[in-house]
């Protein structure tokens, strides 16, 4: 599985997302489930995804889908 996939899958898994829904406006502000449970839900998908290990300020960044692309990046995940 490709990263990307594994991107837009830990987003299908939390939220229940559809791909075709998945973009850069997606995030705390238009999506009515996203919470801090969902966030932290979120946060451990990438890490167990990509094995990786987010720093505490991070994980509070982690509001978009766009943004998680940028902390992705940050821990040199190309997607």
């Amino acid at each position: 599985m490709e990263n990307l996939e594994k991107y837009n899958n830990a987003f299908e898994q939390v939220f229940g997302a559809k791909a075709e829904e998945l973009n850069d406006n997606y995030g705390k502000d238009t999506v009515d489930e996203w919470d801090s449970v969902h966030q932290l839900s979120l946060i451990a998908q990438f890490e167990e995804s990509f094995d990786i290990m987010f720093d505490p300020e991070d994980i509070m960044e982690m509001t978009s889908y766009a943004k998680g692309k940028e902390l992705l990046k940050k821990y040199e995940v190309e997607l």
